[in-house]
């Protein structure tokens, strides 16, 4: 059920929403996770069978990544209940949450088919993983549809790059294919988050910059109820798969400094001009921060190999 404070801002961005929502359809395309996973690959597990990591030649940074990126599929029903419960079920946001719902169900579909042909995760381990991380549920809950946006929005951006970035460590062109496929739909999700974000700054502009640092600030992935998710994301991070830098390169700065102008709203209350010093502070910050982990990873990098390790 909507939270009554926020129906009169739903009701505001119906029309926006169902504009958004055909867009969305008209530029999507229509896909088949079987037509993607390396079926020739796949052998039977035996009863005994025991995982090794030379099962697959993958690095145990990208197994990570993929290891996140498929729980995180998986854990597909908490999202839908916390999108629903933010936006209601019916109209056009009805009608995306639901549209969005099958689609990222495609890309578990197509990720585990994947993992389990090419056997490039440990399966007993992905499952019993799988288990708890639905069985616990956790996921990142927004106050407000408004702040919703906001997270989703980055969250959808983060996604869309984590994915596409492990699919460019992967020397499998077949894997690369899969991972590229699924950011592809992420990419549109993303747009459709960001321009209602955008649609908020026009009708309540104070609510959306406050809602943006709420969430930059506070911001973590959808996988952090994923077990051994603070070792795998370091692993992530220092493979240049997922990091700080990437963090404010590719979403912070485009999306919250250019898109949504983030210096430029006007008409803003007191707490809202607050918040957005702050959020440009705390941006700055995360840049420069970055950027060195990114100097001090090249420079470690460029020891080993001068030792020939």
């Amino acid at each position: 059920m909507v939270n009554p404070a926020d129906i009169p801002l739903v009701e505001a961005l119906e029309a926006t929403a169902r504009t958004l929502l055909e867009r969305h359809l008209e530029t999507t395309k229509e896909w088949f996770p079987h037509a993607l996973v390396p079926w020739t690959q796949a052998t039977d597990y035996e009863p005994d069978y025991e995982w090794e990591p030379n099962d697959a030649q993958i690095s145990p940074a990208i197994r990570s990544a993929l290891f996140v990126n498929v729980l995180t599929e998986d854990n597909l029903p908490y999202y839908f209940r916390d999108i629903e419960r933010m936006f209601g079920r019916d109209g056009a946001f009805g009608e995306w949450v639901r549209r969005w719902t099958a689609e990222e169900g495609r890309h578990g579909l197509v990720i585990n088919g994947y993992l389990q042909a090419t056997r490039a995760i440990d399966p007993v381990d992905l499952e019993r993983a799988r288990m708890i991380q639905v069985s616990t549920g956790e996921v990142p809950e927004p106050a407000t549809a408004v702040e919703g946006l906001a997270y989703v929005a980055l969250q959808e951006l983060a996604t869309r790059i984590s994915h596409f970035n492990t699919g460019t460590a992967l020397e499998d062109p077949v894997g690369r294919q899969i991972m590229r496929r699924v950011a592809s739909d992420e990419n549109l999700h993303f747009l459709f988050y960001r321009d209602l974000l955008t649609a908020v700054i026009g009708i309540d502009p104070s609510a959306a910059v406050i809602a943006m640092e709420r969430q930059a600030t506070d911001f973590a992935m959808p996988g952090v109820g994923i077990p051994g998710f603070a070792s795998h994301a370091k692993a992530i991070a220092d493979a240049g798969i997922y990091d700080l830098a990437i963090h404010h390169d590719q979403i912070l700065q485009p999306v919250i400094m250019r898109d949504w102008a983030l210096e430029s709203i006007e008409g803003l209350s007191a707490e809202a001009e607050e918040s957005r010093v702050r959020l440009v502070k705390y941006i700055g910050r995360v840049g420069k921060v970055g950027a060195r982990l990114v100097e001090r990873r090249e420079a470690k990098a460029a020891k080993l190999e001068t030792a020939g390790v």
